[in-house]
């Protein structure tokens, strides 16, 4: 049996889009095109590395009927799963496009989990890792789960030598940097890097030297900040990267950050060298952002935008 990519979603939803010409305020709204997607930034991974034929496993808690949903979405589109069932209701979001590309959200908060349903998680979590070659943990957690949750699971991996992508901001990001076991990867943008050290960051080259001499960021073995059409500045142990993008038409931004991430881990999973991790990762990223599906790309093209991906050695 192939090692696969687990692809964890703490929180996931049913992603409701609502297509409208003009958001009529205290009136009755209708609409005749409704999409309904299994949502979550883990999701997304998993979709992104199905399409590139990466063996992937989603996971995470679901519960009640838009659980059922989600499960039979991915089962339609042959993506494995593994979720822990909890007895409450997973969320929905939904974003309204209306008034010339104007997105207005309703995001629900979704379901309050306990102690115990973490500590259930846990042991679900390390019982999943079996024939996983690669962990990607993705986004924000419910509430009621403590914070330090994702340095529990990086911690648990680390023990079967399992490498860690950890895609996710504020105080979870935090606690995990500053935990005994490191995530092997992160991918913060320049804002949440900010956040962490609580101060402004003005250029790349201030960039650079936080990475450099913040001890938060020791012992994290790829620290890939996205810099959005301007591609990234990647730290690889003691190394740091520029890549540049060529240019293209960006059809919808959402979700290119996961599908970067699917290309990270897809590439480490394979045992491929630091100069195809970065531009596998760039490269799905990229080709995310040319189509209109969220977590979508077109394989078709990898080779051709794979080999415009620049990278220049810093140091």
């Amino acid at each position: 049996m192939s090692e696969s990519i687990l692809a964890v979603t703490m929180n996931p939803s049913v992603d409701i889009s609502y297509p409208l010409d003009t958001l009529k305020i205290n009136k009755v709204n209708r609409v005749t095109e409704v999409t309904k997607t299994a949502g979550g930034k883990g999701l997304n991974v998993a979709r992104v590395l199905h399409q590139l034929k990466t063996p992937v496993i989603a996971s995470g808690i679901l519960g009640g009927t838009i659980g059922h949903f989600i499960e039979n979405k991915l089962d339609e589109a042959k993506i494995k799963h593994a979720f822990m069932p909890i007895n409450q209701e997973s969320r929905n979001c939904i974003a309204i496009l209306h008034d010339d590309m104007q997105q207005t959200e309703i995001l629900e908060k979704g379901p309050v989990l306990t102690q115990r349903d973490e500590d259930k998680f846990l042991i679900h979590f390390e019982n999943s890792l079996a024939d996983v070659s690669v962990v990607t943990i993705s986004g924000s957690l419910p509430k009621g789960l403590s914070d330090n949750l994702y340095e529990k699971m990086i911690a648990i991996a680390s023990t079967k030598e399992i490498p860690v992508i950890l895609d996710s901001s504020g105080e979870p990001l935090r606690v995990s940097l500053v935990g005994k076991h490191k995530p092997f990867l992160i991918k913060p943008n320049q804002e949440e890097i900010a956040q962490l050290i609580e101060q402004p960051i003005n250029d790349l080259a201030e960039l650079q030297e936080i990475l450099s001499q913040y001890s938060i960021f020791e012992g994290v073995e790829w620290v890939v900040v996205s810099l959005g059409a301007d591609g990234a500045l990647i730290k690889h142990n003691n190394d740091f990267f520029r890549l540049t993008l060529p240019k293209i038409t960006v059809v919808n931004p959402v979700g290119s950050g996961d599908s970067t991430v699917a290309g990270l881990a897809s590439a480490i999973a394979s045992g491929s060298n630091a100069f195809e991790i970065m531009k596998t990762g760039m490269t799905t990223g990229m080709l995310n952002t040319m189509e209109k599906q969220t977590g979508f790309i077109n394989k078709a093209l990898f080779n051709e935008y794979y080999n415009q991906v620049e990278i220049i050695k810093l140091n």
